[in-house]
This record gives C-alpha cells, structure tokens and sequence, in this order.
C-alpha cells in the first residue's frame, strides 16, 4: 500500500495519514465532505497570464477568448478602438476561480518605460506575459520583452486580428492562405530581428476565431515551459475549442486517476460501516462532473455553443453515447463498473449504505484501487470521444 503512495505529487503521505485520522472519527456524510476537500485541494494552484500591448490591439478581445466569452458576455472584459484599461485588471476563469488573465494598460504612449511599466503592474504576480499586436511589433514591445527577460520571466508575442488580414487578402485573385500566414509570420519575425530579438517566435491569433491559426502551437509551448503543477491548471482552463487540445485535457485528467483511486484504496482500510462505498460514489461523481466541465459538455457550456454554432442541445446530446448522459448518478455511476444499476434512492449516501448486501463482492471493503481506476478511465473515455464529436459538429456549422 505504501509504494502506492508515491502517486501523489501534492497530497503527502503525512496528509493520508491526517485523512485517515479524521475520517476514522466522523460519521458517513461527514468523511464524505472531507475526502472532497482533499480533492478540490489540487485545484487551488493559481495560474496569472499578463496580457498586454498597444492600445487597440485586440488585448482585451484576448482575455475573453482566452476564458472561453464572447466580447458582450457576462463577465467579459471591455472593448473598444481607445484604451479602456488603465491599471491591471484581473478576470476570473468562469469555471477556475484560480485561473485569471490580467488585462494590462496599454504600452507604447510616447515616453513609455518598460521598468516602470512592469513595476507599475506588479510584475512579479504573472506565470507569464503575453504581448499583443495587431500589425508589426515595434521598440516598445522589445522594450518591455527584454525587462520581462531581465526580471527572470517568460513572454509570448502574439499577432491579433489574423481574421482580418486574411479577409483582406483574400480579395486578391493570387490568394493562398498558407502564404499569406507565413509572409505575416515572417515579416513579424523579420522586424523582431531587425530590433535585436534573436530567434524570434510569433504566433498568430484570431480571437474571434481562436481555434484557427497557431492556438495549438502557442499553448505547446505553454505548456512545455510552465511548472509542471501549473501545466495542469492551464490544460484544464483553456477553451476545448481544437482536437489538440481536447486530446491534453483527456491526458491530464487521466494522470489524476491515480490519485483519486488511492484515496479510495485508503477509505478502504477505515471501518466505518457504509463508508467505502459512500466515498467511493462521491469521489467518482465529483470527478465525471468535473470532466463534463472541462470539456465544455456541461449544460451551460453547452447552451452558449449553441448560441454560437446555431444547433440546439438536442442535436449536441445526440452526438454522445456515453452512459452517464442521462444524469450522473449512483446507478449510472455503477454501470462504469459493470455492477448491475438498481432502482436510485436519492441520498446518495443512504443509497450507497443500501447497496453493501445487494451488490456483494463489487463494493465489499470500498470498490478498491482498481475499481475506481476502471470506472472513471471508462467515464474520461466516453465523455472524451463525448466532446471530440460535438467539437467537430460546432466547427461545422460555424460560419
């Protein structure tokens, strides 16, 4: 059982051994309530993205798209062609309250200085920044990128409104887009060399149209250069909005499987009556709403796809085939295990207490290590491929 404990990278051994304490003295619900907490712990690493630029660059737009919001949603960040932000304003991830993306004043005035912009913004709270620009980059964004460098921190250059570069082109009859991308790539990156940046990388954006584009490189590289307890904060904040990253999510959220069974596997050696089974339908039920959320399958995510691809929920539920889209709960829960579903009392607790004769062997001392494994690899599986089909159906209806 020990070795076992080595899957945990956030939780210590000291804590099993705190959780199991507490858990040997509470009733039932109570025990519940704590292994929960234990699992919302991990979500509480905070992730900062400073973006910033020149006034009208399309910063703000950013920050929505960014958080997975239109321009006019709730929640989302003021636009305009003048500068709306005049000191850092922090906006939540709707689903990740510890996600938030700064929207930056704008850089470039004329007696612009980046050490003093960066200690007016408190520069040391970001993870990273991200500099914006809607056409070449100029002395101020080298400016403020060679401080960011200075003060140990790491910066992406974006190029915003490739949408409209590329409506503009296209009224020529030689139009490719392929070329018309890298002749923008390369003209950025040839003026970031002529200003002294060697090795330049800009990756360009559409916000309007974030999955086009290099959406996939930008967070590659992202990821490849954050901590690794925050590459797993950003996975599950960013829009589902390419296959790619659908793909990420689906290995991030494998990778704490683990974690997950092996509380369960410690609940086990507890001999509080009903207890294993209780736990072991909360842990699995607060994972799979989890997994719904992250990939944008949940109800209100799904409303403003809707919204935008023109289709209705109906024709988006039709699309999936996983078991538990008829509501997750404790029958639909046992179905992963291959347990037989019975009628549903709704006290999931009392339920799960009812079920220890009934069931026998699949719940006998907790639904154990393997188990647990088993139901939620099976539950990522299906809402994966769940959310794989509905990305696809959205991008074709999307003018």
């Amino acid at each position: 059982m020990m070795a076992m404990f080595d899957d945990f990278d956030i939780i210590t051994l000291e804590d099993l051994e705190d959780i199991k304490e507490s858990i040997s003295t509470q009733d039932v619900p109570t025990a519940v309530n704590t292994i929960k907490e234990v699992l919302d712990k991990q979500d509480l690493v905070e992730l900062n993205i400073g973006v910033t630029g020149e006034s009208g660059s399309g910063k703000s737009t950013f920050v929505n798209a960014f958080r997975g919001l239109g321009d006019e949603e709730e929640d989302s960040a003021k636009t305009g062609p003048v500068e709306t932000t005049i000191e850092p304003e922090a906006y939540v991830h709707p689903k990740y309250q510890n996600v938030k993306v700064w929207d930056l004043p704008g850089i470039g005035t004329p007696n612009f200085k980046a050490d003093e912009y960066l200690k007016l913004v408190e520069f040391e709270r970001y993870d990273f920044f991200i500099i914006i620009a809607s056409d070449r980059f100029r002395e101020c964004h080298i400016q403020l990128a060679t401080e960011i460098v200075r003060m140990g921190k790491r910066f992406y250059f974006v190029r915003s409104k490739i949408d409209s570069s590329i409506v503009a082109e296209k009224r020529k009859k030689s139009f490719d887009q392929k070329k018309t991308l890298d002749t923008i790539r390369e003209d950025c990156e040839k003026g970031l060399r002529t200003i002294g940046i060697e090795d330049p990388v800009v990756f360009l954006i559409s916000s309007f149209e974030l999955g086009n584009y290099d959406l996939n490189l930008l967070q590659d590289r992202m990821e490849q250069e954050l901590p690794q307890h925050k590459r797993r904060v950003l996975m599950l904040a960013l829009p589902n909005i390419t296959l790619e990253i659908n793909e990420k999510k689906k290995k991030v959220l494998e990778e704490n499987i683990g974690k997950v069974a092996l509380l369960s596997a410690l609940v086990a050696t507890v001999p509080l009556p009903g207890l294993s089974v209780a736990v072991d339908i909360a842990i699995v039920k607060k994972e799979i709403e989890m997994y719904y959320s992250t990939f944008g399958l949940d109800d209100p995510s799904l409303q403003t796809l809707c919204e935008r691809s023109g289709k209705t929920i109906e024709e988006f539920k039709s699309l999936m085939k996983s078991p538990l889209i008829g509501g997750i709960n404790p029958a639909s829960i046992l179905s992963l295990a291959g347990a037989a579903a019975v009628v549903v009392a709704e006290n999931t607790v009392e339920y799960a207490v009812s079920l220890i004769p009934l069931l026998g062997s699949v719940v006998a001392g907790g639904m154990s290590y393997m188990t647990v494994s088993k139901m939620l690899k099976r539950a990522l599986n299906d809402i994966a491929e769940d959310a794989r089909s509905v990305l696809m159906a959205s991008v074709q209806t999307e003018v």
